[in-house]
This record gives structure tokens, sequence and C-alpha cells, in this order.
């Protein structure tokens, strides 16, 4: 697995769990045009368009926040109000080759640490999305518990 020297583009993502309990999958994307470094205003001769990486991190996102439902309900774990996703997807370059990479960060206010870290992998264990990357791409997981 090769790792980016320079990231070209990232498509973020923020994932929360609905009053009720069910999985709040709305999807807020800036568009942007290739190769800007920021949402773009004005798009000469280019139609605004989500990246790919914006609508993967978004599909990911989805997955992955009901595989933390799964896994949270088979440890027994209460989820705490405020849970969210949020997933960072990398378009960047090493040399001439393109690659990607993503940093995958749940917020779990309250939930001790310990446990969040545990559900965060397990869940990384359990998303069809985690398993297809695993191995094909750097993934950081991380737990915020603040």
């Amino acid at each position: 697995m090769s790792k980016i020297e320079k990231v070209l583009l990232t498509g973020k993502t923020h994932t929360t769990l609905s009053v009720a309990g069910t999985t709040a999958r709305g999807l807020n994307i800036q568009l942007s045009s290739p190769g800007a470094s920021k949402p773009a205003h004005e798009f000469n001769a280019i139609a605004p368009h989500p990246t790919a990486e914006q609508l993967f991190s978004g599909a990911w996102s989805a997955c992955y926040i009901a595989a933390v439902e799964l896994v949270a309900k088979e440890m027994k774990v209460a989820l705490p109000e405020g849970l969210a996703v949020e997933i960072e997807v990398d378009l960047g370059q090493t040399g001439k080759d393109y690659f990607l990479q993503a940093r995958l960060t749940a917020r779990l206010p309250g939930l001790d640490p310990e446990v969040a870290n545990a559900l965060v992998h397990a869940a990384d264990q359990v998303c069809p999305y985690s398993k297809a990357t695993r191995g094909n791409i750097e993934v950081t997981l991380k737990a915020i518990t603040e």
C-alpha cells in the first residue's frame, strides 16, 4: 500500500442518528470543480458536481454508522446522543500514481474511551465499505468521546 505524498482533494461527510434512533442519511455536499482547492462559486465551462470522493465518503459513512448501531446493540452499549461519524476520503498522488486514503472519526460523547474504541474497531470489521477498502487504501480510525 503506497502512501500519498500530495493530497489533491478531500471528500468529507458528517452522518448522525435521528432522535428516534434511526440513521439520518442526508448528504450535504459542497459542489466543486475538479482541481479546485475550495468550493467554487463560479464554474467556467464545468458543471458543478459532487466529487467521487464526496460520494464515496457519503455512502461509506451511512454504512459505517449503521455498523456502529449494530455492534453497539450486540455489545449492549447504549449509544449517546450526539453520535456522529465523519469520514474524509483523500484523492492524492505519489509520483505519477493516484491513490485514495481515508480517516474515519466516530464522535461518541460521554462514552468510556475504551468502550468507544472497541466499538469503532468492531464496526470497522462489520461495515462492507471498510471490508472493501481493507488492505487497499490507508485508513485511520478514531473515536472521540468529548
